[in-house]
């Protein structure tokens, strides 16, 4: 009841949001209930005045019920399906990651992002976009406007992907498998890789669909070494700052992520079916767009459009760097 009392205020705003946000998504695949979560959130943001009741659910919103939307994303993994067919994608995933998170290093290096920033628009347009940022953020300790400037940029190139790929596959003169890696590796976020592939299977009357989805989900299986990476940097970041005293990797290690790849396991291990897989995965997604909300909430909308010349600029060289090596690995695999 103590919970419910201090957190249900700003719980119950957070999916007031979340269900309109989630219609639009399913309405509009190409924007995606995140980015309307959003939106939305920054806009009542600037209305609300008296506030101090709803912060706590809030923020909680925004930290522990992210987190567990990770958690129930590893429900829809598959581990043994996901390998089986996505292996011939696995050399095209690495030199593309690869790419971007070194793009996002030199660009934060020379242009003095804010290094969360960078972390994030790096790791977003590497992985999987709002999955990928979702389970990073609490990693770093990134804030709230960080995730909402990050979730924003990979937006914007996530729309211009779904939009120009197609057309941009037929002028090269991608196979439909081709397209299907270039979709799966080069497009950010699972809902635009969808729509690319569904715009591609129009025009061609093939089935890329499938293959673009099931590369896509291998992507998202780079959550796993990124993630574990970034906390123990963070560890050792933290040992350096106190001295001589050793921080505990346990006081700091991202444990939802451990959950995430124990749930992907055991989805692997005792094959769930799809009745069980399902609304697990839909509650992610419904999670991850209430979490969503609760960022737009605490989101300064006049600062984040400030402030975002430089990260969107990072976001469209990852992008471009990462669009290239993907044909170009095609290229040299002889795939394309």
């Amino acid at each position: 009841m103590n919970f419910l009392k201090q957190n249900g205020k700003g719980l119950l705003l957070c999916f007031a949001i979340a269900v309109p946000a989630m219609l639009l998504g399913t309405l509009f695949p190409v924007i995606g209930g995140p980015v309307f979560a959003i939106l939305i959130g920054m806009v009542l943001a600037l209305l609300l005045k008296k506030r101090t009741s709803l912060d706590p659910g809030i923020n909680f919103t925004s930290k522990k019920i992210l987190q567990t939307a990770v958690v129930l994303l590893g429900f829809g993994m598959n581990l043994a399906d996901v390998l089986a067919e996505g292996k011939q994608s696995l050399p095209i995933i690495a030199a593309t990651i690869s790419t971007s998170l070194l793009t996002s290093y030199l660009l934060y290096k020379i242009l003095k992002i804010p290094e969360n920033s960078a972390v994030l628009v790096g790791v977003g347009s590497s992985i999987c976009g709002g999955s990928a940022i979702a389970a990073t953020a609490p990693v770093i300790d990134a804030n709230d406007e960080e995730i909402a400037q990050s979730i924003s940029v990979i937006f914007l190139f996530n729309v211009i992907a779904a939009i120009i790929f197609p057309a941009l596959g037929g002028a090269l003169g991608l196979s439909n498998t081709g397209f299907g890696l270039f979709a799966g590796t080069a497009v950010n976020d699972t809902s635009s890789v969808t729509a690319a592939a569904t715009a591609w299977d129009g025009i061609h009357g093939s089935n890329t669909l499938n293959s673009a989805a099931i590369v896509k989900m291998t992507r998202t299986l780079a959550i796993i070494p990124i993630t574990l990476v970034l906390s123990l940097i963070r560890t050792r970041r933290c040992e350096e700052a106190s001295g001589a005293s050793k921080v505990q990797l346990r006081k700091i290690f991202p444990w939802f992520v451990l959950f995430f790849v124990l749930a992907s396991v055991a989805t692997t291990v005792f094959s769930f079916p799809a009745a069980v897989t399902g609304p697990l995965t839909w509650l992610s997604k419904f999670f991850i767009v209430m979490a969503m909300a609760a960022i737009g909430l605490n989101t300064h909308i006049v600062k984040l459009i400030k402030t975002g010349a430089k990260p969107i600029f990072l976001g469209f060289c990852c992008w471009v760097a990462i669009s290239c090596v993907s044909l170009l690995m095609q290229r040299f695999l002889g795939i394309w």
